[in-house]
C-alpha cells in the first residue's frame, strides 16, 4: 500500500501549533501602535515643543525608539539558538510549552513596568520565548505532517503571525485614545492569554516521532505515529514509516557521527549538509531583506510622515491584506510548489517596491490621489509577500534539513531571521527619519527593498530546489543526488517511484557488494535464493543468498526495485501472493530460476 493511502483527518492535528505563530506576530506588531500611544510616550519619554513631528507633545529619542522596537529581536536571537537545546532536550511538544513559560515572564514584566529599562528587559525576555516557539514551531510540523499537506501546515504558522500582526493592531487601535496606562497594559497583557491556549493545546498533541525515534523511544514513537495517521501502533503503515525514518537517521549518523553546530558546516559531505544551512539561513534573512517589517514596526509613523491622516486605520488596512494574501499562498504552496512561487513573489515585490519608492519620491503629500496610488502598491507588494515568502521560507526550512542535525540547523535558520530582523528594526528609524545623524530617506527607502528582492530572485533560482511531494526523507535525497537548478527531474522520479530512505539506503551501501558477489556465484558459490527480506509493492525487494547447508546468510545479493532488476537479473514474470500484494518471479541468467515465496 502507498502511502499516501493513509487516513488524511488526523494529520490535520498538528496545524493546531501554527497557533505559536499568534505570539510571534501579535509580539512584534503591538509595539508598532504602543510606541505612538500618548500616555506610553509620557510614561517612558520626555516632553517636547516640537508639536508638528511629535503631536502628541511627548517624544522618546531616534535611538530609544530604535532599541525598544529592535530589542525583541535581539532576545529572539538568542532564544532561536537556544531552542535548539530545548527541542533536543525536552522534546518539540513540551519545548513549545517551555518557551510559552518564559514569554509570559516577559509579558509580565512589559506590564508591570513604568521605566524604559525593565520594559526592554521585559521585551528581551519575551523575546527568548518567542525565538524559541520560531525554532521549535515548524520543526515540529514538518515532522509531523505527511508530505501531501506538509507545506500548507507549514503555511498555516506564517498565516498564525499574519493574525498575531491584525490583531495587535485593531486591539492597539481600540486603547490609543485611553488616556491612562490601560492604553498600553491592555494590548500588552492580551499576549498571555495567547501563551495559555497555546500551551493547553499542546497538551494534548503527540510528540514528534522523529525526535522519539532520535532518542531510541521507538514504542513510544510508534504510538505517536498511529495517533498522527489514524490508526493502531500495530498497523503496517506504522512500520513502514518508522523504518523509514530509522533508516535515514542511522545513514545520517553513519556519514556524521556527531550532531554539533560545526557538523551544520561540514565542508564536502555526502548529503550537502553545509549547503542546506547555508540555503535555509541565507533564505530567512532575504525574507527580512523584503522589507517586509518596515510596514509592520514603523507602518504607523511612515504613514503619518507620509501625509496620510489616519495612520492607524492604514495600519490595520495592511493587516488585513496581509492576512487573507496568505490564504492563497497556503492553498499554492502545494498547488505551484515552493520554488515557482518564491520566484513569482520575489519578481512582484521587486515591481511593487520600485513603484512606491518612485510615488514617494515624485507625488507631493498634499496630492491625495498620488497618497492612495502608494497605499495600493504598498497593500500589492504586501499581498506578494504574504502569498510566497512569508509563508514559504518557513516551510522550506523546516524541510529541508536532515534529521541528525534539524533542531541545531532550524535554530541557525531562525535565528538568521532575528539577526536580520534586529539589524532593520535598529537601523530603519536612521534611514527614515529626518534631523541629525539621520539619512531622512522616507518613501526612498523602498529603493533598498526593491534591490535585495531582486537579489531574492537570483538567490532563488540557484539555492532552492522544489521539494513539493516529497517526504522529509526524500528530500535527503534529492539534495544527495542534485542540485536546484537541476533537481526536477529527480524529484519526478522520486515521487513516481515512490522512492523510501530505507530503499535508497540498501541501495547505495550494497550495490558495489551486489556485483561482486554475483561474479562469485557464477563459480558455484551459491546454490538456492531465500524468501525476500520486504514484499511491499513499490518498495526495494531484497533477496538473500543462502550457502546450500542452510547456514549464514551472505550479505544481500540481489535488488529489484517497483519488479524492474537493477543488476545482471531479469525479472520473468509476476505473480501476487494470497493478500494480493505484488512479487516478481526472477531468475539468476546463469544459475537457476526460484520465485521470491518459495524457501
Amino acid at each position: 500500500m502507498d502511502l499516501v493511502t493513509r487516513p488524511r483527518v488526523s494529520s490535520w492535528r498538528t496545524l493546531f501549533a501554527a497557533f505559536g505563530g499568534i505570539l510571534y506576530g501579535y509580539d512584534t506588531g503591538i509595539i508598532n501602535g504602543v510606541q505612538a500611544m500618548e500616555d506610553w510616550l509620557r510614561t517612558f519619554g520626555e516632553a517636547t515643543d516640537d508639536l508638528t513631528n511629535h503631536p502628541t507633545g511627548f517624544m522618546i529619542t531616534t535611538n530609544q525608539k530604535s532599541l525598544v522596537v529592535s530589542i525583541l529581536s535581539a532576545g529572539t536571537f538568542v532564544g532561536a539558538l537556544t531552542g535548539a537545546f530545548t527541542g533536543d532536550f525536552l522534546g518539540r511538544k513540551w519545548g513549545i510549552v517551555f518557551a510559552c513559560l518564559v514569554f509570559s515572564v516577559g509579558v509580565a514584566m512589559q506590564t508591570a513596568s513604568t521605566a524604559l529599562p525593565l520594559f526592554i528587559v521585559g521585551r528581551v525576555i519575551a523575546g527568548l520565548g518567542v525565538g524559541q516557539i520560531s525554532t521549535i514551531v515548524p520543526m515540529y510540523q514538518s515532522e509531523c505532517s505527511p508530505k501531501w499537506i506538509r507545506g500548507a501546515v507549514v503555511s498555516a504558522y506564517q498565516w498564525a503571525i499574519t493574525i498575531g500582526l491584525l490583531l495587535a493592531s485593531v486591539i492597539n487601535n481600540s486603547t490609543q485614545d485611553r488616556q491612562d496606562h490601560s492604553s498600553y497594559r491592555i494590548p500588552i497583557s492580551i499576549q498571555f492569554v495567547w501563551a495559555a491556549v497555546l500551551v493547553m493545546g499542546m497538551v494534548f498533541l503527540p510528540e514528534s516521532p522523529r525526535w522519539l525515534i532520535k532518542k531510541g523511544r521507538d514504542a513510544d514513537a510508534n504510538r505517536a505515529l498511529a495517533r498522527l495517521l489514524g490508526c493502531e501502533p500495530e498497523n503496517h503503515l506504522v512500520t513502514v514509516e518508522a523504518e523509514d525514518i530509522r533508516s535515514n537517521l542511522e545513514e545520517e549518523r553513519q556519514l556524521n557521527s556527531s550532531s554539533s553546530y560545526l557538523t551544520c558546516f561540514k565542508p564536502g559531505s555526502h548529503n550537502k549538509i553545509a549547503f542546506r544551512v547555508l540555503s535555509g539561513m541565507a533564505l530567512q534573512a532575504w525574507q527580512q531583506l523584503t522589507g517586509i517589517n518596515f510596514i509592520f514596526y514603523y507602518g504607523t509613523t511612515f504613514f503619518q510622515n507620509a501625509g496620510i491622516s489616519d495612520s492607524f486605520l492604514i495600519s490595520v488596512a495592511t493587516n488585513v491584506v496581509n492576512v487573507f494574501a496568505t490564504l492563497p499562498g497556503m492553498y499554492g504552496v502545494e498547488r505551484y510548489g515552493r520554488r515557482r512561487l518564491l520566484l513569482i513573489g520575489a519578481v512582484g515585490m521587486c515591481i511593487c517596491e520600485f513603484i512606491v519608492a518612485i510615488a514617494g519620491v515624485t507625488i507631493p503629500t498634499s496630492n491625495h490621489a498620488g497618497q492612495k496610488v502608494l497605499i495600493a502598491f504598498v497593500c500589492i507588494y504586501i499581498a506578494f509577500f504574504a502569498s510566497t515568502w512569508g509563508p514559504i521560507a518557513w516551510v522550506v526550512v523546516g524541510e529541508i534539513f536532515p534529521l541528525n542535525v534539524r533542531a541545531k540547523a532550524m535554530s541557525l535558520a531562525a535565528a538568521s531571521n532575528w539577526l536580520w530582523n534586529f539589524a532593520i528594526g535598529y537601523a530603519t528609524p536612521y534611514l527614515v527619519d529626518s534631523g541629525p545623524g539621520n539619512a531622512n530617506l522616507q518613501a526612498k527607502v523602498f529603493f533598498i527593498w526593491g534591490s535585495t528582492c531582486f537579489c531574492c530572485i537570483i538567490f532563488t533560482y540557484f539555492c532552492i530546489p522544489e521539494t513539493k511531494g516529497l517526504s522529509l526523507e526524500q528530500i535527503d535525497i534529492l539534495y544527495t543526488h542534485s542540485t536546484p537548478v537541476t533537481s526536477a527531474k529527480l524529484r519526478q522520479k522520486l515521487i513516481d517511484e515512490n522512492v523510501h530512505a530505507a530503499d535508497h539506503a540498501n541501495l547505495d551501501t550494497k550495490e558495489k557488494d551486489v556485483h561482486t558477489d554475483s561474479h562469485n556465484d557464477e563459480k558455484g558459490g551459491f546454490s538456492n535464493l531465500g524468501p525476500a527480506t520486504d514484499i511491499c509493492f513499490g518498495r526495494l525487494y531484497v533477496l538473500q543468498d543462502v550457502q546450500s547447508n542452510g547456514q549464514t546468510p551472505y550479505e544481500p545479493l540481489i535488488f529489484i526495485y517497483q519488479n524492474k532488476c537493477l543488476n545482471p537479473l531479469d525479472c520473468i514474470q509476476e505473480s501476487k501472493d494470497s493478500n494480493g500484494i505484488m512479487k516478481c518471479m526472477i531468475t539468476v541468467s546463469w544459475r537457476i530460476s526460484m520465485s521470491t515465496d518459495s524457501g
